[in-house]
């Protein structure tokens, strides 16, 4: 892998999503390469000339529209590639389309051998990335789904405008299923400390409708796509955070989606859960101590996953060896406190 002052960013897939990600990724100043790869050659290079022509408002990087083998020496292979929710759609109707894309592209763009990290993003993003777990036999602390990392995002902003707090001063995570059986985990909720009740009687504001945020959060992307069509600004932005925690090696906590093998007594499935972030890719998961009904509410977003799974024949997964979300980078020491695996 190349971090240091070389960094390659792979983009398969110069969609809207695709594209939109390479722009906030070149104006980041994170990487020094940037291919775009799509079937449609002509969009690539297009999409590949247009932020080319920014050369001199940004950081020096080379930009450019590639084949599937540019990808093979990449620090990160950012996979967007296949169809986009329309509207009415759910997530998981897309599976079986994106499936077969998926089993076509993944084995001209990586393989076991390659330490490229794999972020995929494509929906449903939790059943494509244990797809590519399985179908490339890929370590799996390598292989990481965008997951509820928007989710989460749009989920402090709702907090934020309700309780008249900068969204970066509040913590709070959607787990599970980027979908509609995500979880947001109001029991861990809090600003500056407070709970986000405590905070709002504290500060004189009225009580916050749970179940109203919780759907919207949940709703969020259907109501985009139902006004311009599709979303691309806010899920290029949570990519481009997600490769910075990468490439600068940060051990950033962020929800993105990936194997569980345990956790909650799940196992056979990715889903969103907070997890350490670094050059590794998701070095360690995070079980959060939730109330009993988020618990139950994870567990029914993981059946309806596997659901789906056995539905298109992903039996379950057979990795030999340690648990991956207890290897730890030999650089990192991070304390033994209860509820990390």
């Amino acid at each position: 892998m190349h971090f240091g002052d070389q960094r390659k960013v792979a983009i398969v897939g110069a969609g809207a999503v695709g594209a939109c990600s390479a722009y906030v990724m070149m104006i980041s100043g994170l990487v020094s390469e940037l291919v775009l790869v799509d079937i449609n050659r002509d969009r690539a290079e297009g999409e590949a000339m247009d932020l080319a022509h920014s050369a001199s408002f940004i950081k020096p990087i080379k930009i450019y529209a590639g084949e599937y083998e540019d990808c093979r020496d990449a620090d990160i292979i950012v996979y967007s590639a296949g169809l986009s929710q329309k509207p009415g759609e759910s997530r998981l109707d897309l599976v079986s389309s994106n499936l077969g894309i998926l089993k076509k592209v993944l084995p001209k763009i990586i393989d076991r051998d390659q330490n490229s990290i794999l972020l995929m993003v494509t929906n449903p993003v939790d059943i494509l990335t244990y797809a590519a777990i399985k179908l490339m036999e890929l370590p799996p602390e390598r292989v990481i789904g965008s997951g509820t990392v928007l989710d989460s995002s749009r989920f402090r902003y709702l907090i934020s405008e309700h309780c008249n707090v900068e969204a970066r001063n509040i913590h709070a995570y959607v787990i599970g299923e980027h979908g509609d059986t995500e979880v947001p985990v109001w029991s861990l909720a809090n600003i500056a400390g407070f709970s986000v009740k405590d905070f709002c009687s504290r500060c004189g504001y009225s009580s916050m409708d749970i179940e109203l945020i919780s759907s919207r959060v949940r709703r969020a992307a259907y109501e985009v796509i139902a006004r311009k069509g599709a979303t691309f600004y806010a899920v290029g932005l949570a990519i481009r955070r997600i490769c910075q925690s990468i490439l600068r090696d940060e051990n950033t906590i962020l929800t993105v989606s990936g194997l569980l093998e345990g956790q909650y007594g799940i196992k056979d499935v990715c889903l969103s859960l907070p997890s350490i972030i670094n050059r590794r890719g998701r070095a360690r998961v995070l079980d959060l101590p939730v109330a009993k009904n988020e618990e139950e509410a994870l567990r029914h977003s993981a059946e309806t996953i596997k659901s789906i799974q056995q539905q298109v024949d992903l039996s379950p997964l057979e990795l030999p060896g340690e648990s991956y979300s207890r290897t730890l980078p030999n650089n990192v020491d991070f304390p033994q406190v209860p509820g990390f695996h």
